[in-house]
Order: structure tokens, then C-alpha cells, then sequence
């Protein structure tokens, strides 16, 4: 992986100064796109707006008075913003905003302020967000060379942990989707003279993930080992339960014994909640109701004050703790009581 992001670099770098009739072929691979005159199509498939795209952002009433919105939340989000999702919700406001400026009225004002508003929200509500690239009405495909290199930059395992490389790299990204944008409203020219910024941007990247490949990390002192509350599921949630509504007043008096602990805890940095099921019923079943019951405990935790960072997983009837060979259905549920339960371990800052 070294290698190659070495050889991405010194061709992004070369790539400035290739010929001008190198950097005017774009690549468009959509047929409507390149289409004009007699016989071009203006439905749905040549980027008509449907019903769909119009109940969507519809409630985008004023693009300016959305994105600063939006801005301003983001700034309020705490973290590295270097990092993927925030520097990319960033890069899409910027986006927003520049084509706002230039009176673009093609609908990609509205479809960056959803893309900036998917992400702002998934960071405020610390939910799992995706680092695929949408496909969006408004934009085609251009360069995919450039895709493949962001593509390959994205799953070096050297930019995941250097958020000093992800910052350029999500900016590349929706740079490219503008540059799409531009293609798809016919403006070609508009199209090519963003490139030069999105290779910059690549180059950086990838240039900067070798710089952190480079950094030996510091020793880091042991952690204190893990605790762990194992919380009995007959006890929290109504039979086959996994929901709020389903949590047991003695279950919300053990959840509230474990919020009042977790504030009165001051060197504890994360919570990992995990659920698990005993073996009867389908692995399908389990799994889903283990990771209900899990989230469910989260969704506690937070709306009683814990802010501490969580993450949540349903494995099933993994790990049993106990093995039963009753045969009479009753007495083998209260056996295999001990595996229904939701697991909190404490993850301690390192002193």
C-alpha cells in the first residue's frame, strides 16, 4: 500500500503538467449528457426532476438561510475536524454555497444542503454514516481515472487513521461530484477547470498519508483493563421485548443505578454495549433482537444525561455463558436465562 500511494502522489503531481487536451477529456460516460440538438431528451433520465426530488427539498425554502444553519452546527460538533464525515460535510456546504453565488438553479444547492445535512445530523446523533458517494439527479460521472484514484487513496489503510489526509481526500470527493454537476448542466469548460484543484487536493492526500505511515506513535501507556456491568435481559425487558416501551420498572431502576455510576466515574473515556440472546430461535432473530436490546440500553444511557461516546453491537447467542440439556421447554428457558443479557464494558482512559 505504501508503494502505491507513492506512485499515486508522483502521478498526481506529473499530471499538472500533462497536455492541455489530457486534462479537457472528461470521461463522461452518460449518453444524455453528451446529447444535444435535435433528439436530446428532457425526461427523467436525462435529469428531469420527478416527485420524489421535489417532496425532498421542497423544505429547502432558502438555500442561504439553510447552509448557514447548517454551518453553524457543525461548528458546534466536537472532534477533529480533519476527520472524513467532518471535513465532507464541510466541503459540501462550501459547495452549496459557491453554486448559490453563481445563481446555479439546476437543484445541486438543494442536493448539497441534503448531502451536508445527512452528515451534520449522523455526527450530532453519533450514527454509523456510509463513505460512499450518492448519486445524485443533478450530477454525472466524470473522470472515472480520478474516482479509481480516490477510490484506491480511501481504502489505504494509512489515510484511515490520518485525519490530516482524509480532510483533502472528502474535499476531492465532492469536487469531483461538482465537476459532475457542471458536466451534467453542459458547462464543460466550468467542468475542466476544477480538476486542477481536485489532483491537488489527491495528491495531498496521498502524500500525507505516507508523511503518518512515516510517524512512529509514541508508546502508549497500558490501559486499565475493562470493566464490565452484565445486565440480565429477564430483568430489563419483557419477554421478547427489546424496545423502550419494553424495559421493566425494575429494569429502569438497574439502568438508573448504572447512569448515576457512569457520571460519578471520571476516568472512564467510552461505553461498548453489547447485547446477546440464548440459542432458541433463528441466528437472524437473535441477532436482531441482541442488537435492539443493546440500542435500546444506549438510547437510555442518552436521554439520562450520559454523553460519554457508545457503541453498540447484537451478536446473538454468541458467547453463551452457561449450557443447558433440558428437554422440557420451560425448564431449558430459565436455564439458558444467564445468556439473555446486555453486557456494558467501561473503557478507561490510559493514565
Amino acid at each position: 500500500m505504501k508503494f502505491q500511494l507513492t506512485m499515486l502522489a508522483f502521478a498526481l503531481t506529473l499530471s499538472g503538467c500533462a497536455e492541455h487536451a489530457a486534462r479537457e477529456r472528461l470521461g463522461i460516460e452518460d449518453a444524455t449528457v453528451l446529447k444535444t440538438g435535435i433528439g436530446a431528451t428532457q425526461d427523467e433520465a436525462a435529469g428531469a426532476a420527478n416527485s420524489q426530488w421535489v417532496a425532498t427539498y421542497a423544505p429547502v425554502v432558502s438555500s442561504r438561510n439553510a447552509l448557514a444553519s447548517l454551518q453553524q452546527r457543525l461548528d458546534q460538533l466536537s472532534g477533529d475536524k480533519r476527520s472524513y464525515f467532518h471535513a465532507k460535510a464541510q466541503c459540501w456546504i462550501d459547495a452549496g454555497r459557491q453554486a448559490d453565488q453563481e445563481s446555479d438553479r439546476w437543484g445541486f444547492v438543494e442536493e448539497a444542503i441534503g448531502q451536508a445535512a445527512m452528515i451534520t445530523i449522523g455526527l450530532e446523533n453519533d450514527t454509523p454514516l456510509s463513505a460512499a458517494n450518492p448519486v445524485l439527479r443533478t450530477v454525472s460521472t466524470v473522470r472515472p481515472d480520478l474516482w479509481k484514484i480516490v477510490n484506491t487513496i480511501k481504502a489505504d489503510p494509512a489515510v484511515i487513521q490520518c485525519p490530516a489526509a482524509q480532510q483533502p481526500l472528502a474535499c476531492a470527493e465532492v469536487e469531483l461530484m461538482q465537476t459532475g454537476h457542471d458536466a451534467w448542466k453542459r458547462s464543460f469548460s466550468a467542468a475542466e477547470k476544477r480538476l486542477p484543484e481536485v489532483r491537488d487536493n489527491l495528491r495531498k492526500s496521498a502524500e500525507t498519508a505516507l508523511q503518518c505511515a512515516q510517524v512512529k506513535p509514541e508508546p502508549v501507556p497500558a490501559a486499565q483493563p475493562p470493566q464490565k456491568i452484565t445486565l440480565r435481559a429477564d430483568s430489563l425487558f419483557r419477554f421478547n421485548g427489546g424496545s423502550v416501551g419494553a424495559i421493566m420498572p425494575a429494569g429502569k431502576q438497574r439502568l438508573d443505578a448504572v447512569v448515576t455510576g457512569l457520571k460519578q466515574a471520571a476516568t472512564i473515556r467510552e461505553l461498548r454495549v453489547t447485547g446477546f440472546t440464548d440459542p432458541l430461535g433463528s441466528n437472524a432473530y437473535n441477532r436482531r433482537l441482541s442488537l435492539q436490546r443493546a440500542q435500546t440500553v444506549k438510547q437510555y444511557l442518552r436521554s439520562h444525561g450520559v454523553t460519554l461516546p457508545i457503541t453498540v453491537q447484537g451478536l446473538g447467542d454468541a458467547n453463551q455463558v452457561v449450557a443447558c440439556k433440558e428437554t422440557k421447554r420451560g425448564e431449558l428457558v430459565r436455564c439458558l436465562a444467564p445468556n439473555r443479557r446486555v453486557e456494558i464494558e467501561l473503557m478507561h482512559a490510559t493514565p
